[in-house]
């Protein structure tokens, strides 16, 4: 029976700590899966809170393309020392070097889909059975087809048709070996939630979040920032403007939206008005109408 007596915000953070804490209760070694967006930094504070004044007791655990923004791992690398947590790191370019995954090429290359076997691969080195997620449901189709305890096959792929019912906050964690779980505590959070939970905790985020001057060139209707990891095509031009990023990503293929918001308070009122979805700045989702759900069905994030 939900306590109406607390605000939204309160049943939102009460229901993502209930979450996390039957993690801990019915998996050996889970990880939290950590991008340095504000979403998965979110989860870093809840898990902090949720098992507080113990530590968090589970590892984070980065799949790094090679392609972030320098801003996101100083932020990390910042944020792990203040929490105390531990930090497992693992690199799509080994995937590269071993040969388990090809580069692409091509003017709209990018390694975002490449992360799939590097994840795979780490979950199965660490013997992970779950792996704890920001996805939200409000972020994209496909996503808001999944539940809390979103069950993975030994292959590590979705059947978003054999999923488990999940009734009264009763979550099934049984699996056989082999088997793992992603776990979505923020699955019932919008992208204005999120923003109005950072304001109420003064929870601190990566610059790249507010408005700054960047060089950056339009490909595709969607505003790329310019970096050592795109050439320019004829016809386009850097320009230097006022931007922020939604989310954060492989540099490759995340978009920049022109903004003048410099705080949270601004950053809420310029989503209450936005008409765009939080995706709609993303270069990879538009490569196919399915795009996000063909890559979760073969292990994505």
């Amino acid at each position: 029976m939900p306590d109406y007596t607390r605000t939204h915000l309160q049943q939102l953070e009460a229901e993502a700590i209930y979450v996390l804490r039957e993690v801990a209760a019915q998996f050996e070694r889970p990880v939290l899966l950590f991008s340095g967006g504000k979403d998965s930094i979110l989860l870093v504070h809840l898990a902090r809170r949720a098992f507080w004044p113990g530590r968090i007791p589970f590892p984070l655990l980065h799949i790094d393309t090679g392609h972030n923004f320098p801003e996101t791992l100083a932020f990390r690398d910042r944020l792990v020392r203040q929490m105390d947590v531990e930090l497992l790191v693992r690199y799509v370019q080994d995937s590269i070097d071993r040969g388990r995954v090809v580069e692409e090429r091509g003017p709209t290359a990018s390694r975002n889909a490449l992360q799939t076997v590097t994840l795979l691969d780490a979950l199965i080195e660490l013997r992970a059975d779950a792996a704890i997620g920001g996805a939200r449901r409000d972020e994209e189709k496909a996503r808001a087809k999944e539940r809390f305890f979103s069950h993975r096959d030994r292959f590590g792929q979705w059947d978003p048709k054999n999923q488990r019912p999940e009734l009264w906050n009763l979550y099934n964690g049984r699996k056989t070996p082999g088997e793992h779980f992603r776990v979505f505590p923020l699955s019932n959070w919008t992208e204005l939630d999120i923003w109005q939970y950072i304001q109420a905790q003064g929870i601190e985020l990566p610059s790249l979040y507010f408005a700054h001057r960047r060089d950056v060139f339009s490909r595709d209707g969607v505003l790329l920032a310019v970096s050592p990891y795109l050439s320019l095509l004829p016809g386009e031009k850097a320009e230097n403007r006022l931007v922020r990023f939604r989310t954060i990503g492989d540099m490759t293929c995340t978009g920049a939206t022109e903004s003048a918001a410099t705080t949270v308070a601004e950053v809420i009122a310029e989503l209450i008005a936005s008409r765009i979805s939080e995706r709609g700045t993303r270069a990879d989702d538009k490569r196919s109408e399915a795009a996000m759900e063909e890559r979760k069905r073969q292990g994505y994030f």
